[in-house]
């Protein structure tokens, strides 16, 4: 049969009046619809007509061919409509691309029409339900992909479309039969082995488990409702708990993430009362991850509920949720292995001029951050003549510096900061006023989120102050309040948030200013509306502008993590007229909104960055740009490209810091692209920002896995020591080498949990904090809270940490510490060549040939005069002469190539010895990128409790061969420091002597 070449006679047949042939004229052109479309189309009028008509047999028919005459004129919307009509003659299974676009479109707008029926109840908006063909098309999809095993593209779109029963039946079909059908909590399908588990239930219930481990990661990654967000997350952790063998780990990640403090104390509970060996060591590792992810109020409620059960392995669990062993294990660690280079620090000491008080404060800083957790606060002690010239603000900041230095030594830190600390008795009394505020405000440091010992202390400042008055008791009650703020953070301590409004009532701007912040920092994530409230008719009513900034940043802390729940809130301030509000209403978008990378809060960012009237909100807008998209730091250099090349300086900063705050600890090539051309910006703060920036990103990072690295450190010292430079862009230098090699340099900038995944919030706080200090300078010791360990640090059950070593597959240069600085010696001066005129040149030259010529006259003379033989015997030894002048003049050249040789050869060797592949002791470095090239071996004797998944820090081990067999390890500083008698072994640690400085009244 000949091959068509129109579909004319086809067409014809539309309208004859014998249904029949109109029926064959459709079947057909069905069949030929890619192929004739043109010629169809204009016949399309007449099909549709088929359609409508109510006794026409094959109006879906009708509607199919209408819908792929559509699909070819580009009418997607229309191809659409038609599609759902057909019915079930639309096939899903059949692999074409307009069968697959056309579902696309329709799984779009599914998704779009079931979000707004999601989303109407809160939006007060009557509830719309999808056209009912659309759900048929979407839910034979869902069908196809079940049957299929393609459970994740199914999920993918139950998550979008907001099908919590989809998402079940996905995960039910994957565990095949593993899970209970019924309204029975306690009862399992899969018993154990001795009844007869059998291979293919273990393997079901992985799958299950693997697919219940997708739907928590994608709900965190791609899903922006926080309601829905939730409660798919209740409902996995419902379907976890009704496994035959739980992951209880994947459940504690999801209940942190839900602040489900009471669902978190149950597990626990119920982990103590089975009692057994690997249930008590699990409970021990969940204790562990919850201190180093969750704030103090959500650690209360644990605590609260455990206490009361009397088990083995309560006291244990106890002591691990007060933050002690954590905290204790992590000074001993950044104590331990200190690598600070001094030489970097006493350098810039020397180069800037003590005198300036943005210079001292630039060193004390960067002192701060290199030895911050290290206890090592050998500097201020040998340099106390430098430090006596710190004058009131400054004298504040160097003693607060303390309180970074000593973080987490909780164990001393109230006696180290004691002689500086206000006392009853004025004999007493530590030093200056400002000298007792920045103590409190260390002591607050040193007990950064496990301030309960304090807490009570810093209260009675507080309220000390209040009653005192005068300018001096501003200084402590400021020291005081921000003191508070950081050890009581996230507590919601009502009596604490009392004392801290009666301060803010005073109306002093210097303790209202810290006030403000610390109601903030208490309240923080609560949301609490009658805060919210006061804080806000305080900032309308008061003059003070450093009062209302402080308030505008407590506000945006109280609506940490909120994200929708904050929009009304964010509404509100953005409409104000006081630009500092507006700040604050930034601000409350990049903290509500933190890590999400949620699509609107970007665009409203973006549109204020380039709209509002006020620098200070642009370069806010800019930098916020960092938080919410801290998740996916490629993005950001991309977002941000424009913003850095911005006429306005302020957009030019908030794009430096936008790229610091995302790609922190990356060592993003694309960042440092655009980091680079900002060192020379005419604008010095826009300097000072780039090299933050830099330093951030760079952050542990050496030669092999930052090339550029060396070269950027080189770029530090020398804005530093450039006698014309601006003291801004030192300062931000100053700042820069601090915070490069922070801790030691063995913490980084993370502000996610790698534990649980979650928000980090002390390091968020931290950074989002320390970014005010473009107003006061004090506030940047806040960056400290955003310092993470990074290690890999294993603890038996007894809270023991023994000496053993896992692998590490990688060369051991690769992740290694950066070279210390040497210290250049003296060079002599070496000697330079005379200069010789060119005409002396030729008079020696012609005298040096006539005596040549002349020497060579009487030669001949004395060869007549001789016997031949003479002869013979003298030209060897001339030639003998002259080839010892030669191999004389030769040999330094042998010898530089015989040094360069060897050079070689140890560099080879070198190479050789840096095989891929070794073994690494507990209780070292481990930086991030090296994580996935870390492994434990199963024959090893300790070997992690849950399964390694390059997420490090505190990891609990089983001990294989038990307890009672002896092994070395390593002791905490706390045991080092305890008494001869209360130790097994001599203390090696002792208690550092605390030391005071006199000012320098001559300056």
């Amino acid at each position: 049969m000949a091959a068509l070449t129109s579909a004319t006679s086809l067409l014809a047949l539309l309208d004859e009046p014998d249904q029949s042939l109109q029926v064959y004229a459709l079947e057909n052109l069905n069949q030929l619809a890619d192929e004739f479309w043109a010629e169809i189309a204009d016949f399309v009028t007449r099909i549709e007509e088929l359609y409508e008509d109510e006794h026409f047999p094959q109006s879906k028919l009708a509607a199919l061919v209408a819908s792929k005459v559509y699909y070819n004129l580009a009418e997607f919307d229309q191809s659409m409509h038609f599609a759902l009509a057909a019915g079930d003659l639309f096939d899903l299974s059949v692999k074409t691309e307009y069968v697959e676009t056309i579902v696309s479109k329709c799984i779009d707008s599914y998704i779009r029409s079931s979000q707004e029926a999601f989303d109407a109840p809160r939006k007060d908006q009557p509830e719309v339900a999808p056209d009912p063909k659309l759900v048929d098309v979407v839910e034979r999809m869902f069908s196809r992909c079940i049957e299929e095993g393609e459970h994740k593209h199914a999920i993918g779109v139950a998550l979008e479309a907001r099908r919590l029963d989809t998402i079940e039946k996905c995960i039910n079909h994957a565990f095949q039969g593993g899970l209970t059908n019924g309204k029975s909590e306690d009862r399992r399908l899969l018993s154990d082995g001795v009844n007869g588990i059998d291979d293919q239930a273990k393997k079901s219930e992985v799958a299950g488990a693997e697919l219940i481990h997708y739907v928590f990661e994608a709900s965190m990654a791609l899903v922006a409702n926080k309601r829905w967000r939730d409660e798919v997350l209740h409902r996995m952790v419902e379907l976890v708990e009704r496994l035959h063998n739980p992951d209880y780990f994947t459940v504690a990640k999801i209940l942190v993430h839900l602040n489900a403090a009471e669902k978190a104390g149950q597990l626990l509970l119920d982990l103590l009362t089975e009692n057994t060996e690997p249930s008590l060591l699990i409970a021990y590792q969940i204790a562990f991850d919850l201190v180093s992810s969750t704030s103090q109020e959500f650690l209360a409620k644990v605590v609260q509920m455990v206490e009361g059960r009397l088990s083995q392995g309560t006291a244990q669990v106890l002591k691990i949720l007060s933050g002690v062993p954590t905290l204790d294990i992590e000074l001993t660690f950044l104590y331990d292995n200190n690598k600070t280079d001094l030489l970097i620090l006493n350098k810039t000491k020397d180069t800037l001029e003590a005198r300036n008080s943005i210079f001292h404060n630039a060193v004390t800083f960067e002192n701060a951050f290199l030895h911050a957790g290290t206890t090592a606060d050998g500097f201020f002690r040998e340099n106390l003549e430098w430090l006596s010239r710190a004058m009131n603000w400054s004298k504040f900041s160097a003693t607060a510096a303390l309180g970074v230095i000593h973080k987490g030594n909780l164990s001393q830190g109230m006696s180290l900061l004691r002689p500086y600390l206000p006392s009853d008795s004025a004999s007493q009394a530590g030093g200056s006023k400002y000298s007792q505020g920045g103590s409190l405000y260390a002591l607050g440091l040193v007990f950064a989120g496990h301030g309960k010992d304090v807490l009570e202390f810093l209260r009675n400042n507080i309220r000390e102050g209040s009653n005192s008055g005068g300018q001096e008791a501003e200084v402590v009650q400021h020291g005081a309040a921000l003191g508070v703020g950081v050890a009581g953070m996230a507590t919601c301590d009502d009596d604490i948030y009392e004392e801290l409004k009666n301060i803010l009532f005073s109306d002093s701007a210097v303790a209202g200013e810290a006030a403000g912040l610390a109601m903030g920092l208490v309240m923080l994530g609560s949301g609490s509306e009658k805060a919210l409230e006061e804080m806000l008719q305080y900032a309308h009513e008061t003059q003070h502008e450093k009062i209302i900034r402080g308030l505008a940043v407590g506000i945006a802390l109280l609506m940490y993590g909120k994200e929708e729940a904050a929009d009304a809130l964010i509404d509100q301030l953005l409409d104000e007229q006081d630009p500092t509000l507006r700040y604050g209403g930034i601000f409350t978008i990049a903290l509500a909104y933190c890590g999400t990378g949620n699509n609107t809060a970007i665009k409203r960012l973006l549109h204020v960055a380039v709209s509002d009237v006020n620098d200070d909100v642009r370069r806010a807008s800019v930098m916020s740009l960092g938080f919410i998209l801290f998740r996916n730091p490629t993005a950001v250099p991309r977002m941000v490209e424009l913003l850095s090349e911005s006429y306005n300086p302020h957009v030019r900063y908030g794009a430096a810091l936008a790229l610091g705050i995302s790609c922190a600890g990356t060592g993003l090539s694309e960042a440092i692209e655009l980091l680079e051309p900002m060192l020379k910006d005419p604008t010095d703060f826009v300097r000072q920002g780039a090299l933050i920036s830099l330093a951030m990103i760079y952050i542990q990072q050496n030669e092999k896995t930052a090339p550029k690295v060396a070269s950027v450190r080189k770029t530090f010292a020398k804005v530093i020591s450039e006698k014309h430079e601006d003291a801004m862009a030192k300062f931000g230098a100053a700042l820069a080498q601090g915070i490069i090699d922070a801790g030691g340099r063995n913490v980084t900038i993370s502000l996610e949990n790698r534990q649980t995944g979650t928000l980090n919030m002390k390091a968020i706080v931290g950074v989002a904090v320390f970014l005010q200090f473009w107003y006061w300078f004090p506030l940047t010791c806040f960056l400290s809270l955003s310092f993470t360990p990074t290690a890999i640090i294993g603890v038996r059950s007894d809270l023991k940490i023994p000496e053993f070593s896992f692998f590490c597959n990688a060369k051991p240069s690769k992740f290694d510490y950066p070279p210390k600085t040497e210290e250049q010696t003296s060079k002599v001066p070496e000697k330079v060549a005379t200069a010789v005129l060119s005409t002396t040149a030729r008079a020696k030259a012609r005298a040096k040939k006539s005596e040549k010529e002349k020497a060579e006259a009487e030669a001949e003379m004395e060869i007549d005069e001789k016997e031949p033989a003479a002869a013979t015997e003298e030209e060897p030894v001339k030639m003998e002469v002259d080839g010892a002048e030669k191999e004389h003049e030769e040999e330094p050249e042998e010898e530089e190539e015989e040094e360069y040789d060897e050079e070689v050869a140890e560099e080879e060797i070198e190479d050789k010895k840096d095989i891929k592949g070794y073994k690494i002791q507990n209780m070292s470095r481990i930086l991030p990128a090296q994580l996935k090239y870390i492994s434990f071996s199963r024959d090893e004797r300790f070997t992690p409790v849950k399964k390694f998944r390059s997420s490090g820090g505190i990891l609990v081990v089983r001990d294989n061969v038990g307890l009672r067999v002896k092994t070395p390890f390593i002791k905490t500083v706390r045991e080092r420091n305890l008494p001869p008698e209360e130790q097994d072994e001599e203390s090696e640690a002792p208690v550092p002597e605390p030391f005071d400085y006199e000012t320098d009244t001559e300056l």
